[in-house]
């Protein structure tokens, strides 16, 4: 995946494989900051984007996400067997340090951090998923992570996101498998 580097204060579209166990991808969001901050932690912007669920913004807080892809973009495209309409997930938040990094565990796969560091009148944020159990769960959540991504991007921008979610998801996750070291 070496042709994945960020560079210069533009990032690659792909995530990259850090360690064994740890993917790390990138995208530049328009700023301030702040802004960027509530597109993670407010649930009304979050759900657009990636899952719903209201947080309590201290170290030890639980909350739960709760994914409804089907929503995101219009049409949804065709869902992959096995996944459902909407599924939800525990976490506990193990880092808060607004506005620039947020961390939570991530039932049974690891843990999510997002930092956020502005670029000029921009916003880099790095999202990393560690510890990562199968690389099944490595190809699934590289997909998520680059399509979750992709709409946020679109939406932080005002646009709407391009094509079907669940259709790009699919060719991303035959991506990352090409991509990923066996």
């Amino acid at each position: 995946m070496n042709d994945t580097a960020t560079t210069g204060s533009r990032p690659a579209a792909y995530g990259t494989l850090t360690e064994p166990a740890t993917v790390k991808i990138q995208r530049l969001l328009p700023g301030p900051i702040e802004r960027c901050w509530a597109w993670l932690t407010d649930a009304d912007l979050r759900r657009r984007w990636l899952a719903d669920g209201d947080m309590d913004l201290r170290v030890g807080a639980a909350f739960e996400l709760t994914w409804r892809n089907d929503q995101l973009t219009s049409p949804p495209g065709t869902r992959p067997e096995g996944f459902g309409a909407e599924h939800s997930m525990k976490s506990v938040l193990t880092e808060v340090d607004p506005p620039r990094r947020l961390a939570f565990t991530w039932d049974g796969s690891g843990d999510v951090s997002f930092d956020l560091e502005p670029v000029g009148d921009k916003v880099m944020l790095t999202v990393i998923h560690r510890r990562l159990p199968s690389r099944t769960m490595m190809l699934n959540v590289s997909a998520g992570w680059h399509a979750h991504l992709d709409i946020l991007v679109a939406r932080a921008n005002g646009i709407d996101p391009e094509g079907p979610f669940w259709d790009g998801w699919g060719r991303l996750k035959q991506d990352y498998d090409k991509r990923l070291p066996a």
